[in-house]
């Protein structure tokens, strides 16, 4: 019987090498410069940059405003399409903007956005697509690449899970008009709360630098439309010393994926999602599938199960962001052109990973998966 005086959750902070971090935080106070461009987020912009083979990295306070700010520097309006197997955040931030987010399916054999359905639903308002590179997997970059340009529409990537990660050998980052990230305090590289815009473009990285500072070009001259959306010294100092640590904390995430793999080998109805081993990854996300008819139980049976126990896994993503509101009661119907986020948002599970767990209990969490068959 699985046995642990620990509770697992989705999402546990990864913390790099405390004494750096305090090593950091005792310079700013020295410097006296808490906030606004401060020697951190210029390192740390350098260094993102550095690590990611892109020209610009426009450091924010969070993830969302930087996907905001990114959304509007494009010039998007209108209809943007974007997946509704994501976070509501990105929705949201379309939303925000009063821009109407357009809900399209996904590839079933990658979960990710489906070209398909993104060439069907382009149509005389549609400005932008968002998107989503989910559970770190990367999407059909060059496919939705040509759907934009050949439509001349904007090409956003929402890349918050896919820090890290590598397309066709190539780091996540470059893509698109740009791409965005968060460094909240669940991913796998955080500075406790933050993101960034990155881009190769250098007229739209200056834009995001303005709109990001209130639009300020100068002491007293507001040129764009904006927000306060710059990031604090303090979280740019976390971020630097996770970064050190990166290469760390993905590969206890690579050794826990595997674990996970040989835990779950032949277990009637659970499949684990597949990482690309021939390119990059950050092997953050955990991710079950529970087909109930194989199985003999549904994928919230077996979340209830597991949270009884102290392991409190995630539906990831639940039920879709086309059944939340408001955009649940703008398009009521709009799951029946989403088959496939439909189906597969009822049996997706995440799992425990990262630097709380280890190989050993990510085994005694697996044979507690295979015991609940045989309490069905």
């Amino acid at each position: 019987m699985y046995k642990s005086d620990k509770t697992f959750f989705i999402g546990r902070p990864n913390i790099g090498n405390r004494d750096d971090f305090y090593r950091r935080l005792d310079s700013i106070f020295e410097r006296r410069w808490l906030t606004n461009e401060g020697e951190c987020v210029l390192e740390l912009e350098k260094e993102l940059s550095r690590y990611l083979g892109v020209k610009h990295c426009v450091a924010m306070c969070n993830g969302t405003v930087a996907l905001e700010l990114a959304i509007r520097a494009n010039g998007m309006s209108g209809n943007v399409l974007v997946p509704s197997m994501t976070f509501i955040a990105t929705a949201h931030a379309l939303k925000w903007q009063e821009i109407t987010p357009v809900f399209v399916d996904i590839k079933p054999s990658s979960l990710n956005i489906c070209p398909d359905s993104v060439q069907r639903l382009i149509d005389e308002n549609t400005t932008g697509i968002v998107g989503v590179h989910l559970y770190g997997r990367p999407c059909d970059i060059d496919t939705l690449s040509d759907i934009a340009e050949r439509n001349n529409l904007k090409l956003i990537f929402d890349a918050a899970h896919a820090f890290g990660a590598s397309y066709k050998g190539e780091k996540i980052g470059r893509y698109g008009n740009c791409e965005v990230f968060s460094f909240h305090a669940t991913k796998v590289f955080n500075t406790f709360e933050g993101g960034a815009v990155t881009t190769n473009d250098d007229e739209l990285a200056k834009k995001l630098r303005l709109m990001k500072n209130f639009g300020f070009e100068g002491e007293d001259t507001v040129s764009h439309i904006g927000i306060n959306g710059k990031m604090a010294e303090v979280n740019a100092a976390m971020g630097l010393t996770n970064l050190e640590q990166l290469e760390d904390f993905i590969e206890i995430n690579r050794v826990n994926y595997h674990a996970y793999r040989g835990g779950l080998r032949n277990v009637p109805g659970i499949s684990l999602i597949h990482y690309d081993e021939d390119e990059a990854n950050n092997y953050q996300y955990i991710i079950i599938c529970i087909d109930q008819a194989q199985s003999g139980y549904s994928r919230d049976d077996l979340k209830e199960y597991l949270a009884a126990h102290g392991i409190i896994a995630r539906r990831y993503f639940y039920p879709g962001c086309h059944k939340m509101e408001p955009y649940n009661s703008l398009d009521p119907h709009a799951g029946i052109r989403l088959p496939a986020t439909e189906a597969y948002s009822k049996m997706m599970l995440a799992l425990p990973t990262g630097t709380q767990i280890c190989s050993q209990e990510i085994e005694s969490l697996c044979d507690l998966i295979k015991s609940f068959k045989s309490r069905q």
